[in-house]
Order: structure tokens, then C-alpha cells, then sequence
């Protein structure tokens, strides 16, 4: 499924070391295909379901030692054999990749976080292993990081994801600042939509600082990859204020002219 994808921050780039940068880019790619599954193209979701079912049967023959005709998974299977990665986060992935499909509303944050939780910290732990640095500290401060960068992809998409069906946007924060769906629908940026996203971007950037001191505890410049990814995220959400929290016709995204500063900020950190 060819999909142009604008990142916000960097994939396998050249901070890492280079042992590191195929696996990366592979795991990389399994969750980025599946992902497209359930969000891209004109599938309907029955046809989206089948797709994700495959990968799941592809990492079943992967778990039984058989081989694959699919050369993503070809792949895959020697990082995993590689690195002996826990299956079960590739399956984490899947399973969050078809709650897109099948759920489109989140009662309130706890229910969000446990998307979250399936949707992006499975990332994490996969690279802590890649780094041979999964320590339950570790472990939990990527958690964090990884939730929160979910949750900024989310605030910032909310006209995309609108556009999907979907709104990741609490239903209890909603209705606690008197915000509706009509607000999105609409692009509507009033005084209650103000406040629920700066309640929102203030969330994220507090889960974003929880773990942000794992960005010290790696060594060298997987240590700075990871200052400037935190970086990255962090830049995102000074543009939406700076927007004034109009994501809907003002999209904050990292561009070329932010990475001197999302550098100079990771090597003062």
C-alpha cells in the first residue's frame, strides 16, 4: 500500500548507530504497513480486518519457524531472530491498529491511554530492546514517551482523524469544557475549544516530561536520537498553542528550519 507519510520525527535516522538502523527500519515498516491498513485508502473496514488478520497470520509463521513469501516479513523475522524481540508487541500493534477500525470514540483519558498503551509503547519497548536496555525504569519511562508522542499526533490531527470517523478527543474532557462534535465538524475554534486543548496539550507535554529523563540514561547518540525526538515533540506542541489550538486550518508540523533548534535544544538538555 503505497502512502506518501509526512514524520514528525526521525526514523532510523543517521544518529543512530549503524548496527541498529536496518532493525530499526524494518519494525519501522511492519507497524507503518499496518497502520496504513486500517487508516489509508478506500477499503472498507471488513477488507481492513482481513489485511490485519494476514499480518497476524505472517508473525503466527513466524512464532512456528516457518518461512514467508512476503519480503517485509522475510525481513522481519531475522530482527526478531536477531534480537529475540517478544513477539507479542507486534501483535499489541495489530490489535491497536484494528480498535482504529472498530472504535471511533474514547469514553474518557483512562480508556485513551490504554489505546496508547497497544498503539505506540510497544515502539519503545521494541527499540529498548534493540539497545539491550530494557530495565523496568527504562521500560516506564519510555511508556511515557511514547504516550505521549501518541497523544500529540492525536491533538494535532483532529481534523484529519475527524475526517476518518474518528475522535480521539475524551468524551468526559469534551463535555467538561462544553466542547461537541459540531466544534470539529465545523473547525469551530471558540473560547471552550481553546481551553479543551490547552488542557489537552498541557496533558501531554507533563506525560511528555515524566519521561524524559530516559533521553540521559541511553549512551551516546542513541541517547541524543531519542533528546531529539522528545525535542520534536515538545516543538509540536508550541505550535499549536502558537496557533492558538486552530489545528483544523493551521496543521502544526516540524519543518526543516526546526531541526537546528530541536538539536541545540537535545544537546543542552
Amino acid at each position: 500500500m503505497p502512502v506518501d507519510h509526512y514524520e514528525n520525527f526521525p526514523v532510523a535516522s543517521w544518529l543512530l548507530p549503524e548496527h541498529l538502523r536496518q532493525p530499526v527500519a524494518a519494525i519501522y515498516w511492519f507497524a507503518r504497513n499496518a497502520d496504513d491498513m486500517a487508516d489509508e485508502g478506500a477499503f472498507e473496514p471488513a477488507e481492513r480486518l482481513r489485511l490485519l488478520d494476514a499480518y497476524r497470520n505472517e508473525l503466527r509463521r513466524i512464532a512456528g519457524g516457518a518461512s514467508s513469501a512476503d519480503p517485509l516479513f522475510q525481513r522481519l523475522a531475522g530482527v526478531i531472530a536477531e534480537h529475540q524481540l517478544p513477539l507479542g508487541l507486534f501483535d499489541d500493534l495489530l490489535d491497536a491498529f484494528t480498535q482504529d477500525v472498530t472504535q471511533t470514540r474514547y469514553a474518557d483519558f483512562s480508556d485513551l491511554l490504554k489505546y496508547c498503551q497497544r498503539s505506540a509503547n510497544p515502539i519503545g519497548r521494541l527499540l529498548l530492546r534493540l539497545y539491550r536496555a530494557e530495565t523496568p525504569q527504562h521500560l516506564s519511562y519510555s511508556d511515557a514517551i511514547c504516550t505521549s508522542l501518541q497523544l500529540i499526533n492525536h491533538w494535532q490531527d483532529v481534523g484529519i482523524d475527524w475526517g476518518k470517523g474518528r475522535i480521539y478527543l475524551p468524551r468526559e474532557d469534551m463535555a467538561r469544557f462544553s466542547v461537541s462534535e459540531a466544534h470539529i465538524a465545523e473547525g469551530r475554534v471558540d473560547r471552550h475549544w481553546r481551553a479543551l486543548m490547552q488542557f489537552q496539550v498541557e496533558r501531554a507535554r507533563r506525560v511528555m516530561y515524566a519521561g524524559a529523563p530516559l533521553g540521559r540514561l541511553l549512551p551516546g547518540r542513541i541517547g541524543l536520537e531519542l533528546r531529539m525526538i522528545i525535542a520534536g515533540g515538545l516543538r509540536i506542541l508550541e505550535k499549536i498553542e502558537r496557533v492558538g489550538y486552530d489545528v483544523f486550518h493551521r496543521r502544526p508540523a516540524l519543518t526543516t528550519t526546526d531541526w537546528p533548534l530541536l538539536l541545540w535544544r537535545s544537546l543542552r538538555t
